[in-house]
């Protein structure tokens, strides 16, 4: 089956050294033959796969000298013959080229278009193009290398491995259910109730890194609290290294919530610098205060500011506020007192950045944990981590009903076990899940 050409920029719009523009589909060859003049003698329809050509490109109005490449199908990203043109990368030069194409029949492509062509045509899973808009995406080394993880297949190979392991077990029920004569219930069900349990841990030893790998894809959200004028915004620009927020002697100077991120041991902290938290008439630094306490709610980790030379009744009651949380008190002002506080779990200096390093130590130690290899195997995606919940749910089921109900009964759950995992992947992916997926993609990908 033939399927139309589509084209579309496939690297940043802006100046840059080099641009590629990528056309896929049935003809690709055919339309680059209409604009590229290659240096020597051979012509574009007796290119060699995989083989980069220099010469003359053809654009709207205009003539470009660049480079060609023609990547044969199935051997291409998308699985379907693909032509790339390596322009100049001028805005303007990246444009006519990719005018041109589209006035020689091409189309332009939509969202994650080249990539969802590679789904459709078997090149990657569901979860390989998840962890490939992860990766382009990420801003961290551990997004990166979380994304990579799906990106390589390494989720669904055990996803198939798990759904091989219940194809088996249906196939057994089957049996039972087709030659009840042959009297196999008894050493079939001994067989049911083993795979299903070996399939519910392996469920299980997944789910259980969802935590973690959701906070490498994401990262950490750190929300800085404490009464006005403790030095809050000085130990955030101590954090960034460089000036964020606006220091001043004057409390209440913060009156919105400032934010900066920094990466400490490869993940991605996000921190924000709430307004001091007490009563105040000012209606612009009540509005700030209402904003430090939604902060309080939405952080993974507090990191409650106490001033040393200066702790009081007020300290308490943000204290009392903050206690039950993922916390961190930090009593700064070091350089001005040597006073001790039993709430205390570091004591630091913004002014003379005294042990700022150590508490980024020990903020990435209450988060992700001292002992996290971040070359591990983590699940990050909500939908895995939902899709794997149903499927446990499912097996769990079927486990607890073993030797209980009838075996077309079993089935049933046992199937449906099979079908949750399959979205992972995208073997029993909806067409509303898989077009939701490539949305999220930029057009050139």
């Amino acid at each position: 089956m033939k399927s139309e050409n589509i084209a579309a920029i496939s690297t940043a719009l802006s100046a840059s050294g080099v641009a590629v523009i990528r056309i896929s589909g049935d003809s690709p060859l055919d339309i680059a033959e209409k604009m590229f003049t290659p240096i020597g003698s051979t012509g574009v329809k007796d290119f060699e796969p995989y083989k980069l050509y220099v010469g003359e490109i053809c654009a709207d109005g205009f003539t470009d000298f660049g480079m060609c490449v023609y990547f044969k199908g199935p051997k291409s990203f998308t699985g379907e013959d693909v032509v790339e043109f390596h322009c100049h990368g001028g805005v303007a030069i990246t444009k006519g080229i990719l005018k041109k194409i589209l006035s020689l029949g091409a189309r332009l492509a939509t969202n994650g278009e080249f990539t969802k062509r590679a789904f459709m045509n078997g090149k990657l899973s569901l979860s390989s193009a998840e962890g490939l808009i992860d990766m382009i995406n990420s801003e961290s080394v551990s997004g990166v290398k979380a994304g990579y993880y799906l990106y390589r297949e390494k989720l669904t190979d055990e996803i198939n491995a798990l759904q091989d392991i219940i194809t088996d077990t249906i196939a057994q029920i089957d049996c039972d259910m087709d030659f009840p004569e042959e009297d196999l219930e008894r050493s079939s069900t001994e067989a049911v109730t083993r795979d299903l349990k070996t399939v519910i841990d392996r469920i299980d030893a997944l789910i259980k890194t969802y935590r973690t790998g959701r906070t490498l894809k994401n990262g950490v959200s750190v929300g800085i609290v404490g009464k006005p004028n403790t030095g809050k915004s000085s130990l955030l620009n101590a954090l960034l290294s460089y000036e964020k927020a606006i220091v001043s002697d004057v409390a209440g100077t913060t009156r919105d919530i400032v934010e900066g991120n920094i990466e400490i041991k490869g993940v991605r902290f996000n921190f924000s610098d709430t307004a001091g938290i007490r009563e105040s008439d000012d209606k612009i630094e009540a509005l700030g205060v209402g904003l430090s306490k939604k902060i309080l709610a939405e952080s993974d980790l507090i990191l409650f500011v106490l001033d040393g030379s200066d702790i009081n009744e007020q300290d308490q009651v943000i204290y009392d506020l903050v206690k039950d949380k993922n916390l961190i008190v930090a009593l700064n002002k070091t350089d001005k007192c040597s006073v001790k506080d039993d709430r205390a779990d570091i004591y630091v200096s913004a002014l003379k950045n005294e042990n700022v390093e150590q508490l980024k130590d020990l903020i990435y130690d209450r988060t992700v944990g001292a002992g996290v290899d971040l070359n591990g195997d983590f699940l990050c995606e909500e939908r895995h981590y939902d899709a794997l919940i149903r499927a446990k749910e499912k097996l769990v089921s079927a486990l607890n009903a073993v030797g209980v109900v009838t075996l077309d009964v079993l089935a049933i759950d046992v199937k449906d076990g099979w079908d949750a995992l399959g979205e992972i992947s995208g073997r029993t992916a909806t067409e509303d899940i898989i077009n939701n997926i490539f949305a999220k993609f930029c057009v050139g990908k």
